[in-house]
């Protein structure tokens, strides 16, 4: 694998698979450290199976192409976190991915789309001689989450496990809600406790209240949060938000 292919900047970027493209870059270090796992991609929190994903490079793109023509035109609007503010500015909607079945690239889009507004977002504060902020984006795997509250919440854990719980917990929590960019993957949480739901709920709502762009994956249609969430959340979510439905049935394990 070639040093451009372990970049996100790689197609925007002009000197992709020249001589100057190597660790030392200064590009590469701000979106991927010096490690390759750290800098703007790596503080984004995406899975390191989804970390490198574009939407020229992610393998669900053959097999969602309406999907991926229709993201490939949202991404254009990410130009508008420049504009915010400015007369006439049109906000970025957010993104309700969703399928029945799972293992039909979801989670795989929500990552890729998430890259594509770190590439925005850095390209389009370099060019505008902006200050580049550490974290445009961010991922919640919203069951991992959960799992972190339930790993402080059980009686009789230890202390050595349910307190890195709860700093893992409430630092996610506090970065949802305030990242101008989050995926939320697998919302459908049917089996989460009543506080634990009105966490989520606080997280999506205040976002929803402050405009901030969302991506959402999730086994519900967009009529069924109102199960999941109130009613006025459910709409306010709907609003704002286009929804695309994946089709096919799961391709994991399949190579």
């Amino acid at each position: 694998m070639s040093h451009a292919s372990k970049c996100i900047l790689r197609h925007p970027c002009k000197a992709a698979g020249l001589d100057g493209c190597n660790r030392q870059c200064p590009s590469y270090l701000a979106i991927h450290g010096l490690s390759g796992v750290g800098g703007r991609n790596g503080a984004a929190n995406i899975p390191e199976q989804y970390r490198l994903h574009t939407l020229q490079t992610s393998p669900a793109r053959e097999g969602q192409p309406e999907i991926y023509a229709a993201l490939a035109d949202y991404v254009k609007t990410f130009g508008r976190q420049f504009t915010v503010g400015e007369a006439r500015n049109e906000p970025i909607k957010s993104l309700y991915l969703y399928s029945r079945e799972p293992g039909t690239g979801k989670t795989t889009t929500a990552a890729a789309v998430a890259n594509e507004y770190i590439i925005a977002h850095y390209v389009g504060s370099v060019q505008r001689s902006r200050p580049v902020i550490e974290r445009p984006a961010y991922f919640v795997d919203v069951n991992a989450w959960q799992t972190d509250y339930n790993a402080f919440n059980r009686p009789r854990v230890p202390d050595e496990i349910a307190e890195p719980a709860a700093a893992r917990y409430y630092t996610t929590q506090r970065i949802a809600g305030a990242a101008p960019f989050v995926v939320l993957d697998d919302i459908g949480v049917r089996d989460a406790s009543e506080a634990f739901r009105a966490d989520l709920h606080t997280v999506i709502n205040g976002r929803v209240t402050a405009g901030l762009p969302t991506v959402y994956t999730s086994n519900l249609t967009m009529d069924e949060l109102a199960t999941l969430f109130d009613r006025r959340l459910a709409d306010r979510i709907r609003d704002l938000t286009i929804e695309l439905t994946f089709k096919g049935v799961s391709k994991r394990g399949i190579r």
